[in-house]
C-alpha cells in the first residue's frame, strides 16, 4: 500500500493564503505600533525631565510637543496629555486609539495607554 506523505496542493494554497493574510495585517498595523514606540520613547524622555526639575503643565505640554515634532508623532498632541499630582510629583498619562482600515469596510482598532507612573499601566 502506498501512503501519501506531505502536503496536498490545496493545503499548501490555504497555508500560503493564511501567511499572506497575517503579513498584510501586520503591514497595515505596523505604523500604529511604530508610532506607539515613538510615544513611549517621548514619555521616557518626559519622565527623566520630570524627575530632574519641577515642571508645570505648560512646560510638560511644550516638552512633549517638541519631542512629538522630532519623532513625527501625529496621533496625539500635548493637549491630549492628562497631568495629575500624585504624592507630590507630576504623573503624565494618555490613552488613545488608532483605527487602521484593512480591506473594504473592515478596520482594526488598536487602543494604547501610557503613563510616566509605572504602576498606572499595569492590568489589575
Amino acid at each position: 500500500m502506498n501512503n501519501q506523505r506531505g502536503m496536498t496542493f490545496i493545503s499548501l494554497v490555504v497555508m500560503i493564503a493564511a501567511i499572506v493574510f497575517v503579513a498584510i495585517i501586520g503591514m497595515k498595523l505596523w505604523p500604529a505600533y511604530s508610532e506607539y514606540f515613538a510615544v513611549k520613547k517621548a514619555f521616557a524622555s518626559l519622565k527623566t525631565q520630570l524627575t530632574a526639575n519641577d515642571m508645570n503643565k505648560a512646560d510638560i505640554v511644550a516638552a512633549f510637543d517638541k519631542q512629538a515634532t522630532i519623532d513625527d508623532i501625529k496621533s496625539i498632541q500635548g493637549k491630549d496629555l492628562v497631568v495629575e499630582q500624585v504624592s507630590g510629583h507630576a504623573v503624565v498619562s494618555v490613552e488613545y486609539s488608532v483605527v487602521e482600515p484593512l480591506v473594504g469596510n473592515v478596520s482594526a482598532l488598536v487602543d494604547f495607554k501610557l503613563s510616566t507612573d509605572a504602576n498606572a499601566t499595569k492590568v489589575e
